[in-house]
């Protein structure tokens, strides 16, 4: 696509590897931001650079952060680009009761900053930009109407939820009041084998990895009971971009339609290396919510319809996808212990 631009935060995320990857096959210039942080966090993107065929690929990288509107605004200037994806955030549901000023700061009023760069940025450039708004089935929290659509009132049940209700407002408003082409995705769980290891599908996989290894011997979790509409990340991203192909910005709901609960989750995947879960998994309170969130289950019937979008990867494909990829890493961690070099457990 000629002369299209992107700039995603939180491109050193799951969601941003895989749209970052999506962009560039499309012939994007991508840019991501990223924070400066004590180790490197770009292992997810390192397969774009160290490509033989991808030599010269389009990728670049730029510190700022969510929290510095003035970052936000140089990079916005630097980069001049038609398409803006705000992926970052502090995303972890559990961790947001334990931090929430911080996930308030940068995953509500972090939005705020970035739409007001973008702002500003159009009045004075006259430059058109487009807008996604990674907004989260959690907003519905408590639901009251299963499944839920674009319609459903949110209910939000923790700190990042209420949130992502904050950020997901405001970029409506900013496209009522401003005219900003601004769409919202609200993105039911999606997963991959890139997903961070302390959520629980992939604690769950990894997991099985590294018992079928031996390298562990159990695995502890909260709530087995709820319940999720779980997909591949790599089709969602797919879903975000249609979004901004859009003639006009709108909102849609990006799922399955189906639900499985993390019990479910869990026997799929140790029956993967022919384990039963029953024997390895164990129930800790210090992983429950506060207040939990029972059952998540989307209607993407306007994404079907208007996007042409529909998910590839099924449930069964995932969790396999997911489980394969884990083993493949516990094999390495396991040879290296077997060469008596020190691994990161």
């Amino acid at each position: 696509m000629a002369n299209a631009k992107a700039l995603i935060t939180g491109v050193t995320g799951q969601d941003g590897s895989y749209l970052a990857e999506l962009l560039l096959a499309k012939g994007y210039e991508v840019h991501g931001i990223i924070r400066r942080s004590s180790s490197f966090n770009t292992e997810r993107l390192e397969h774009l650079y160290h490509d033989p065929h991808e030599r010269g690929v389009p990728l670049y990288l730029h510190y700022a952060d969510l929290a510095d509107g003035n970052s936000l605004a140089r990079v916005l200037r630097k980069v001049q680009p038609t398409e803006i994806y705000n992926l970052a955030a502090q995303s972890h549901v559990r961790v947001s009761f334990d931090q929430p000023v911080f996930t308030a700061d940068v995953t509500g009023v972090g939005t705020l900053k970035l739409l007001e760069a973008v702002r500003e940025y159009q009045e004075t450039s006259g430059q058109e930009v487009r807008f996604y708004q990674a907004s989260s089935s959690e907003m519905y929290g408590k639901v009251v109407e299963t499944p839920q659509r674009e319609s459903t009132p949110f209910y939000p049940r923790s700190p990042y939820a209420a949130a992502k209700v904050f950020a997901h407002w405001l970029t409506i408003n900013y496209r009522e009041s401003y005219g900003l082409k601004a769409s919202c995705g609200i993105l039911f769980n999606h997963e991959s084998p890139r997903r961070g290891e302390t959520f629980v599908t992939r604690k769950i996989t990894r997991a099985v990895g590294r018992i079928k290894k031996g390298l562990q011997e159990a695995l502890f979790l909260g709530n087995l009971d709820a319940q999720r509409d779980w997909g591949f990340a790599g089709d969602y991203v797919e879903a975000m971009w249609l979004m901004l192909q859009q003639p006009e910005p709108d909102d849609y709901v990006v799922a399955t339609g189906e639900t499985y609960s993390v019990r479910e989750f869990c026997t799929r995947a140790f029956a993967h290396v022919g384990l039963d879960w029953q024997d390895f998994v164990k129930f800790d309170a210090r992983y429950l919510r506060p207040a939990e969130v029972d059952l998540l289950l989307g209607d993407a019937t306007k994404a079907h319809t208007r996007l042409g979008w529909k998910p590839k990867v099924d449930f069964q494909e995932l969790v396999k996808m997911m489980v394969e990829a884990d083993l493949e890493l516990a094999e390495r961690e396991w040879t290296l212990r077997q060469a008596g070099f020190p691994t990161a457990r």
